[in-house]
């Protein structure tokens, strides 16, 4: 596996394949990442941190690859930016570059073959459904009579999705982000919406 360069953006949340996020760019390492990106290929990664010195994120530790979609350049050099999530990688070191961000050498990071199609379909369907429920109870309980936001076909990406939507907790959407198992991660996403069904209704 071909190890490349990254540009590295430490935040305490995590970003999932195939959603969208918006961020704001004020520190001014971050400026000067942003203006790079831009000059470049507009990727960056993201990776969870919860505090830890930076320079301390382990081998192995899971992110994300936010590709810049928008950039709202505000009058102060401060910026609204909206990315979407591609392709997970895994950190292998942080390496010396003249910049004032981190650059790390990343491996791609990549779901591991084996699960059975029929179940995959089937866990998606259970997540859409418990899904479903959450989010038009959640609606009626705040008045909001908006649609319930589009759902990926690819059952590998309905987990990743619901979980950028429905307020899991960093350990658990960490937990996600890391699992190669789609089927695995319908399974989690799927128990943790349907204990969350009666309360919410």
């Amino acid at each position: 596996m071909i190890a490349r360069r990254l540009p590295l953006f430490p935040l305490p949340l995590v970003l999932f394949p195939g959603t969208v996020m918006p961020l704001h760019i004020f520190e001014p390492r971050y400026r000067e990442m942003l203006a790079d990106c831009r000059d470049g290929d507009g990727r960056f990664g993201i990776i969870l941190t919860g505090g830890e010195p930076e320079r301390a994120l382990p081998a192995g530790h899971v992110g994300c690859v936010a590709e810049l979609r928008e950039v709202q350049m505000l009058a102060d050099g401060r910026a609204n930016v909206l990315v979407e999530g591609t392709r997970r990688f895994a950190l292998e070191r942080l390496v010396d570059a003249p910049h004032a961000y981190h650059v790390a050498l990343v491996a791609d990071y990549d779901d591991e073959p084996g699960d059975d199609r029929a179940a995959l379909d089937d866990g998606a369907q259970r997540v859409r459904s418990a899904f479903a429920r959450v989010a038009r109870a959640a609606r009626a309980i705040a008045d909001d009579d908006a649609p319930l936001p589009d759902l990926p076909d690819d059952p590998a990406l309905v987990a990743f999705r619901v979980a950028s939507l429905v307020d899991f907790d960093r350990a658990d959407r960490q937990a996600l982000l890391v699992s190669r198992s789609p089927l695995a991660r319908l399974v989690t996403v799927a128990s943790l919406l349907e204990r969350a069904v009666p309360g919410v209704e």
